[in-house]
């Protein structure tokens, strides 16, 4: 991350006006000569269409597919209207991987490279959450988090806890930024929550002793002296969710891996109660409210641990009278203890420090009760939320249950927080699902069919329709998928089952991966199907074989793109994860079309939703969820415009069912075949050729 010297962004007093920067084509041709690529004709009709939509505050959704060199499309014009217009851009991101990608290389090529153009160097920053920065008051203050139920009882993992904080606060000698990310090796969570706040635990900086130094606050203050923002899905939902603002004031923000968005931000809009979560609220209220009260909520939370075990894991269509009477009784005793609290008169740092604890984890107590109490209220067409119970309860269990709530649409929160108050451009590899940006733009809470899937000439907005004014543009790909990769369809097969993959499956996945000489993704529904299939081939075959879950997930993929011979095996972070050009993967398999489990809470229940207000449910959640995971883990097979391959779905439903249409219209325009033999032979000549 670049250092913005002394603070200072060197802005003039009156934004530059635009004839006095070069356009974004000239600034592209200049960032790419700096990087040493190639100018793509998909990559300037990006540029130019966000150019495009920074002038006229409409909104853009662009599919560009890998090696489109999209990154570049959307700096190069963010860059230039920052500095232009004196204004500030938020880009945001999914991955660890992306931002460290902006970060570390993108960012700091393109700032010297566009520093003579524009008249200054462009400046960024990175900005995280408060939890990933050390809190000094915290540790100075020594206030702690309450360990883990089990770390009470076990003195080893006391001890280790120990040390971690110990090494922790020694850490903070050697650290300038404090951000969590820079401490390597790392520490557990628990560990990491003694030395750290979230925002609502927060004293400010104007109230704590130590604010002057705080880490996150520097880095929320360089943030908004730099031109460009990085940050992450999450802090852009917490920015639209929460009462007071996270980030710094921009006018554009960029929403890469936009396929994302919204399971990022259900995830940061869900909450969960459980029972270690109201025990830990109880014992930090009892340090500053009267100990009657928090006993009250103890009580209470011991109430709710009974009733919650004899209940069984999966949705709530309704709420059981004994678990609405422990919620009401969570919530009366939380709101006791946050009116024990009373006003702040205390000077003590060390007692409002305390107090502030308390205070946030007794209002996500009580919220989460309410919440969970309303979830109810409304029909199932109108309901806002989903609650269900996780886990399993008893002795040995993995965890503990948990009762939570998670919105079954975040659409409109994203149309009123994020559409309407900033000009806004989501790109991704995967948008056009059916072969239109419709899906995505309904999840999003963007109208349907306003939106045109645009080739590269540009793309029409029809301004007769009601709500944001969006435009859709599909630059293409850089790679000839027709002529470069086969979609077989192995519509021969028997459908799939549920007692683990049929022995006619392993038949052809050994076949294929023998064809390929190893150089084989495979991509299951669940870990179950993934190692079934790993124990039946590792007998078969003559080539290694990997299986996710045997090691860290970027170390096996590191030995499978070393050795072409290797093939490797895994789930969900496989499907979007892996990024290995080359003769090591020309082969992608696909068990069975990735719908979401039929006992998923939130998927059942949205598609349920969907089918209350007269929708195809189906269609709407179930076949969009399978697409867009189609569509990410068949996008595996190029990398380069050197890579050939054959992407393989064993599920004959994509050839046979009325919905395959439009999961294979989400998919690149691969030559499709249903003729092994002639997939085969393929796959041997691509073996020799290596």
């Amino acid at each position: 991350m670049r250092r913005i010297d002394g603070g200072q962004r060197y802005r003039s007093a009156v934004p530059r006006s635009s004839t006095e920067l070069p356009g974004v084509s000239e600034l592209l041709a200049t960032a790419v000569t700096a990087v040493g690529g190639t100018e793509r004709p998909g990559q300037l009709a990006m540029a130019e269409a966000v150019s495009r939509a920074i002038r006229t505050g409409d909104h853009l959704a662009v599919q560009a597919g890998t090696g489109t060199g999209k990154s570049l499309a959307y700096l190069v014009p963010a860059l230039r209207h920052a500095v232009e217009r004196e204004a500030t851009v938020v880009v945001s991101t999914a991955t660890i991987a992306l931002q460290r990608q902006l970060v570390d290389r993108d960012l700091p090529r393109l700032e010297k490279a566009l520093a003579g153009p524009l008249g200054r160097k462009p400046t960024f920053a990175i900005l995280k959450g408060r939890r990933n920065y050390l809190c000094l008051n915290k540790l100075d203050s020594g206030v702690q988090d309450e360990p883990d139920d089990a770390a009470l009882f076990d003195p080893f993992a006391v001890s280790a806890l120990g040390r971690e904080v110990t090494r922790l606060r020694e850490w903070v000698s050697d650290t300038e930024t404090g951000d969590r990310d820079e401490l390597v090796p790392g520490v557990t969570e628990n560990a990491w929550r003694q030395v750290s706040v979230s925002a609502r635990e927060c004293l400010g900086a104007s109230r704590c002793p130590i604010g002057t130094d705080c880490y996150a606050e520097k880095a929320r203050a360089e943030a908004g002296r730099a031109d460009l923002i990085v940050t992450n899905h999450a802090l852009l939902a917490i920015d639209a969710l929460q009462g007071f603002q996270v980030l710094p004031e921009h006018d554009l923000v960029i929403v890469d891996e936009a396929h994302d968005l919204v399971d990022r931000v259900t995830s940061a809009a869900t909450a969960e109660l459980t029972s270690a979560s109201v025990a830990a609220a109880a014992r930090r209220a009892g340090r500053v409210v009267d100990q009657e009260l928090a006993d009250r909520l103890l009580e209470a939370g011991d109430g709710f641990t009974l009733i919650l075990e004899d209940l069984p894991a999966g949705r709530m269509d309704a709420l059981p009278t004994p678990l609405s009477g422990a919620l009401s009784v969570i919530r009366d005793a939380a709101y006791a203890c946050l009116s024990g609290l009373g006003s702040e008169r205390s000077g003590d740092v060390e007692v409002a420090t305390a107090r502030k604890l308390a205070q946030s984890q007794l209002d996500d107590v009580h919220d989460t009760a309410v919440r969970l109490l309303r979830a109810f209220e409304a029909d199932d067409a109108h309901r806002r939320d989903v609650v269900w119970r996780t886990g399993d309860s008893g002795v040995g269990a993995p965890r503990p249950p948990a009762l939570k709530a998670a919105p079954l649409a975040v659409s409109g929160l994203l149309r009123e927080r994020l559409f309407g108050q900033h000009t806004t451009v989501l790109t991704s590899a995967t948008l056009t699902l059916g072969g239109t940006f419709d899906t995505m733009a309904r999840s999003w809470g963007l109208p349907a069919e306003q939106g045109e899937s645009a080739k590269v000439e540009g793309a029409a907005t029809d301004k007769s329709i009601e709500g944001p004014k969006w435009t859709g543009l599909d630059v293409g790909s850089p790679f000839d998928h027709a002529r470069s990769g086969i979609l077989y369809l192995a519509k021969h097969l028997p459908p799939p089952g549920r007692d683990g993959l049929p022995p006619s499956y392993l038949d052809e996945l050994a076949a294929l991966m023998e064809a390929a000489g190893g150089r084989t993704l495979g991509l299951f529904s669940s870990m179950r199907a993934a190692k079934q299939a790993t124990e039946a081939l590792r007998k078969r075959a003559d080539v290694p074989i990997l299986c996710q879950g045997e090691d860290s997930t970027a170390l096996l993929v590191r030995k499978f793109a070393e050795d072409p011979a290797t093939c490797l095996f895994g789930t969900l972070s496989l499907w979007q994860g892996v990024d290995v050009p080359g003769p090591s993967l020309q082969l992608v398999v696909v068990d069975r079309i990735p719908f979401p489990r039929p006992d998923d809470p939130l998927a059942s229940a949205r598609q349920r939703a969907v089918e209350a207000r007269g929708g195809n449910g189906f269609l709407s959640v179930a076949a969009t969820h399978a697409a867009l995971l189609l569509a990410q883990g068949t996008g595996r097979l190029l990398r380069s415009t050197d890579d050939r391959g054959v992407v393989a779905v064993l599920d004959p439903r994509l050839a046979t069912a009325r919905y395959g249409g439009f999961l294979r219209a989400s998919l690149p325009g691969y030559w499709t075949t249903s003729d092994a033999e002639v997939v085969r032979a393929a796959l041997r000549r691509l073996d020799s050729a290596n």
